[in-house]
């Protein structure tokens, strides 16, 4: 039952059961070895066994609760005192027992101070020694935890901040489309039910397939077109297959729905191309704009809460495994993205 227990348990927790173990059963065990034939220390291991054994709470004392609150609360030199009167009072403890209850002939002459001290202090030294190491690794423990809730909570705001966005800038398609091409509006709303469906419900996932969301790119990309036709002259590729590699749910759109919020309206024959590339385990995805002149003119308040989120969660979900650029040059708008893939 105990073996199928710790079998069971991380091995964060098992190192414990093992220390605790080896360290008592040498503690226990080795003055009877060292007895060997002799009678006397025989005797006198046994009749000091509880001495022996009150070293674990000794040993505990100091690492769950001196260490782990006393020193955290009132530092080093209160630490340090509370320790010294914890040694002086299981030296005193033990010398008392030898002296009190072991019997004379079988204590002998080994009534020095020096033989309650040491063990003691051996003892007090090995638990302040692993006291500390598991002090200071349960900080940074708790150190990365509460990080990793940070991050999950900034996420989960950055995610929240862009479907209302989006929303909103889909619905302004639809209506623009209800309104002057009423023909087309069944199949536009069945095709903004699916985009919808997929921003209210993918996100909750941490990651989905590559394919999936450069589906939902490609679907977003459909939707302009019927809208458009041939006002705006949308170029979308897409190059390469990656069915195992996965990606953070609507970390392209934002991209996309950036290109044709700014890319039309007061442009001369605006342009919008997107361009996705799978190459071994690296994904490349292009967005390119013709801008207006005077962009300032097409800014509103919200203008750019898609692309300073999206710079976030890339931030803080592949550190080290992306590169974004963008630039404006030359009255075009380029936004290039390179992302590291793992596969699941």
């Amino acid at each position: 039952m105990l073996k199928d227990r710790l079998s069971a348990l991380p091995p964060s927790r098992i190192f414990p059961w093992v220390f605790h173990l080896v360290l008592w059963a040498v503690w226990l065990g080795l003055p009877f070895l060292n007895a060997g034939d002799n009678r006397g220390l025989m005797l006198f291991s046994l009749w000091m066994l509880p001495v022996s054994l009150a070293k674990i709470p000794l040993f505990l004392l100091n690492t769950e609760w001196l260490i782990p609150r006393v020193f955290r609360r009132k530092g080093i030199g209160i630490y340090l005192l509370a320790l010294l009167a914890l040694v002086a009072a299981f030296s005193i403890f033990g010398q008392f027992f030898k002296v009190s209850i072991v019997p004379e002939e079988v204590r002998g002459k080994r009534t020095d101070w020096l033989w309650s001290i040491l063990p003691v202090i051996f003892i007090t030294a090995i638990s302040t020694g692993y006291g500390f190491i598991v002090f200071l690794l349960n900080e940074d423990k708790k150190r990365q935890e509460e990080q990793q809730q940070r991050l999950t909570s900034e996420l989960s705001f950055l995610r929240s901040q862009i479907s209302p966005h989006f929303i909103f800038n889909v619905l302004n398609s639809i209506v623009y489309l209800i309104r002057s091409r009423s023909d087309q509006a069944e199949s536009v709303t069945i095709k903004l039910s699916e985009l919808m469906r997929y921003m209210l419900y993918t996100p909750q996932e941490e990651q989905i397939p590559l394919e999936q969301e450069l589906d939902y790119v490609g679907n977003y990309v459909s939707l302009q077109q019927t809208r458009f036709e041939e006002d705006v002259a949308i170029r979308y590729a897409r190059e390469g297959y990656a069915p195992d590699f996965f990606i953070e749910p609507m970390i392209l759109i934002p991209f996309v729905e950036n290109a044709f919020k700014h890319g039309v309206g007061m442009i001369v024959d605006p342009v919008i191309e997107i361009l996705s590339k799978v190459e071994e385990k690296e994904f490349t995805f292009r967005v390119r704009n013709k801008v207006a002149p005077d962009p300032s003119e097409d800014k509103d308040a919200s203008s750019g809460i898609g692309l300073k989120n999206v710079r976030r969660r890339l931030e803080l979900l592949y550190p080290g495994r992306h590169e974004l650029r963008i630039e404006e040059a030359d009255g075009w708008f380029d936004v290039r993205l390179r992302l590291q893939l793992k596969a699941h």
